[in-house]
């Protein structure tokens, strides 16, 4: 069933000419082959394929879009010629993500922070993959080893995405922390992952509390009440990656090349805080 693009064609729409006037794009080589579709056309398709009940792109554009091919003036290019065009958009689908994630900045004291993996191919054929090698890593989760990315996630108690960064596998989870929060106040909630006496210090500095669990061979410490319940809720963020997982599909194994598979990740962190409807969680007492 076809749906009405317009008011995310907008959106796109005015961002793209925004970036275009404070950039001042025009000082960098213009490409010798001009193509029929503008930036802000591009990343509509890209982000309405995250939107589609589709899950091959493929499929998408030669089946799926073609509902929509009057909304483009008929001017649709080729698969291939499309799959060309793609990395042209990464640069304002960073910059479009990075803007909503500032709209949620410090409208709330509550955070929560965790990563998840992200794997780029089956561990067995890790010494065969070409497209990742030297960024992606080798690494061992509670599910098992995997070779792949890592996505670090912080989110508010509304479910809106506040701050996120993409590493390597064998990253620690606690290294990308500090530029992470760079722009929040207040309460950071992870699991005995980030447990760190440093980490807790330099965080408090800058105006964030971290609040984690303890290890078993730990000795239990007092805190506060809001504090424990709030930590409770910490399967939010568990919530979230279930979402970009299962019904944006963040995690296959069938990308290309580098820059593509940043547009996938991107673009669907994107399609994620346009949605409507996200988890959250219902406090009952207000955070000081």
């Amino acid at each position: 069933m076809k749906k009405d693009i317009t008011a995310l064609f907008c959106i796109i729409n005015d961002f793209c000419k925004k970036v275009d006037a404070n950039l001042l794009f025009h000082k960098h080589k213009k490409p010798t082959r001009t193509p029929k579709l503008s930036i802000s056309e591009i990343v509509t398709i890209i982000l309405m394929y995250h939107q589609s009940p589709c899950k091959n792109f493929e499929y998408y554009y030669k089946s799926y879009l073609q509902l929509y091919a009057v909304d483009f003036g008929h001017r649709l290019p080729s698969y291939n010629r499309f799959i060309e065009l793609k990395p042209r958009a990464l640069l304002y689908l960073e910059l479009f993500l990075k803007w909503c994630c500032m709209q949620s900045c410090n409208k709330t004291k509550i955070a929560y922070i965790d990563s998840t993996s992200l794997a780029v191919c089956h561990n067995k054929r890790r010494s065969r993959n070409k497209t990742f090698r030297g960024v992606a890593a080798s690494s061992k989760t509670t599910k098992g080893w995997f070779y792949g990315l890592k996505l670090h996630l912080v989110i508010d108690d509304k479910g809106h995405v506040t701050s996120y960064m993409y590493t390597s596998g064998n990253v620690d989870d606690r290294a990308p922390v500090p530029n992470l929060v760079r722009h929040l106040k207040g309460l950071l909630l992870g699991d005995r992952g980030y447990l760190s006496k440093n980490l807790f210090s330099k965080l408090l500095e800058k105006g964030v509390k971290l609040i984690t669990g303890i290890k078993k061979n730990m000795l239990n410490k007092p805190m506060l009440l809001q504090e424990k319940l709030l930590l409770r809720k910490r399967g939010i963020i568990e919530s979230v990656f279930n979402v970009l997982k299962n019904r944006f599909d963040l995690e296959h194994t069938r990308h290309r090349s580098i820059a593509n598979a940043c547009i996938h990740f991107i673009s669907i962190l994107i399609s994620y805080c346009l949605k409507q409807s996200k988890p959250s969680i219902i406090m009952h007492f207000n955070v000081s």
